[in-house]
């Protein structure tokens, strides 16, 4: 138990400390834009490459995972990832900078999320399921964190300085921390077994969790890349921005709680209706009231919680439907169009928002969240007969 909750803690402080990292681009953007003379979109267009290559670097990460261990893979990505923020600080092209998110995304597929779970799952075996649904929540606390800190360092040493400062945390103190923090595991992860051919009505189930999951992804994903440029179109400093934006953080993680008040009651499909709900409530009532104190404070409560338990439910919904022996397959199979729909959303509403203004951009994300609020309806719909033929099996 005791080894169980060190390793928790390393790498809790680890993905937290490199989400933080790789997520500088919602406070930093207009200045790189300005500084490196490209529009607004072209910047956040950055994420998206990250993201892609993140997808498509995910399958051979998973073989050096099965070969060599998380940890050391892990440790390997975080010092990647310092070389890819020290090509970023170092840019004087828009060629150079989207390189730089390129090296970024093939770390991230080292270092972030995916290869914390698979350490996890063989690590801590029985205890690895709730503790992988802690961690999900913890690193949410990245943005409320480092939205702060970053916007310090950049007012203080400017964007080039903060993004070398994160290269020097990640070379100095996440590398060593998880290669020599985390203890070794006994076996090395197995691979998953391929997705079997679906029946029709096991196709329709997981094209519903996939684009209802794709779709949320899409909003809280990209909601959270331009929040403070969202933000600050309401007029609002950018201390102000930054600050509202961290506070977003913060209730995403408190959004936990709405998981843990179900406790045995609720399986991962019931979370996800009631947040699913949460979000597109939260988002309609800062269109309408915009920069009003009784609207910020119904979307931080609404849309900030709803976020966070959505992302515990994105990762225990498919066990309603699947066999745990086939949770992995299927977790890998609704990876790539979620890595894809993260890499679209930021420059998507980057680009909207520079155009039609904040208030089309909130409408969109509210249509899209309401979208993938009725799919997850119909996955009620099916939740019994499912959970009769997992019983069978």
């Amino acid at each position: 138990m005791q080894k169980n909750l060190i390793a928790f803690a390393v790498l809790a402080i680890t993905q937290v400390i490199s989400w933080g990292a790789v997520g500088i681009l919602p406070v930093l953007a207009s200045s790189i834009a300005g500084d490196l003379g490209i529009a607004l979109p072209t910047v956040f267009f950055g994420a998206s490459t990250m993201f892609v290559t993140m997808g498509l670097a995910a399958p051979a990460a998973g073989r050096a995972f099965r070969r060599y261990g998380a940890r050391r893979v892990m440790a390997a990505g975080a010092a990647l990832v310092a070389c890819g923020l020290t090509l970023i600080a170092a840019s004087v092209t828009t060629l150079m900078f989207l390189a730089a998110w390129v090296i970024m995304g093939a770390a991230g597929a080292m270092l972030l999320t995916t290869g914390a779970y698979i350490y996890l799952s063989d690590f801590a075996e029985e205890q690895a399921r709730s503790l992988i649904g802690t961690l999900m929540l913890v690193t949410g606390l990245s943005s409320a964190l480092f939205f702060p800190v970053t916007a310090f360092l950049a007012s203080t040493i400017g964007w080039r300085g903060a993004v070398l400062t994160y290269a020097g945390v990640m070379l100095l103190v996440v590398a060593p921390l998880v290669f020599g923090g985390l203890p070794e595991t006994a076996t090395a992860p197995k691979a998953a077994e391929p997705n079997p051919a679906p029946s029709s009505k096991g196709s329709s189930v997981f094209w519903l969790i996939v684009v209802a999951v794709a779709l949320n992804s899409f909003v809280t994903f990209g909601s959270e890349a331009i929040c403070v440029e969202l933000f600050r179109a309401f007029d609002m400093s950018m201390t102000q921005a930054v600050g509202l934006a961290a506070l977003v953080g913060v209730f995403r993680v408190g959004g936990r709680v709405i998981d843990v008040l179900g406790g045995r009651r609720w399986d991962g499909l019931s979370t996800a209706q009631i947040s699913g709900a949460m979000i597109p409530l939260g988002l309609l009532l800062l269109c309408i009231g915009r920069a009003e104190l009784w609207s910020i404070g119904g979307y931080l409560l609404l849309f900030g919680a709803g976020s966070g338990a959505f992302a515990v439910a994105r990762a225990t919904m498919p066990l309603v439907f699947y066999r745990k022996a086939d949770y992995a397959a299927a977790m890998s199979s609704i990876a790539l169009p979620l890595n894809l729909t993260n890499a679209l959303a930021p420059p998507a509403l980057a680009a909207l928002l520079t155009t039609l203004g904040p208030s089309a951009v909130l409408g969109l994300l509210a249509a899209l969240s309401c979208a993938a609020f009725l799919l997850i309806v119909q996955l009620g719909r099916l939740r019994e007969p499912a959970a009769v033929t997992q019983a069978e099996r």
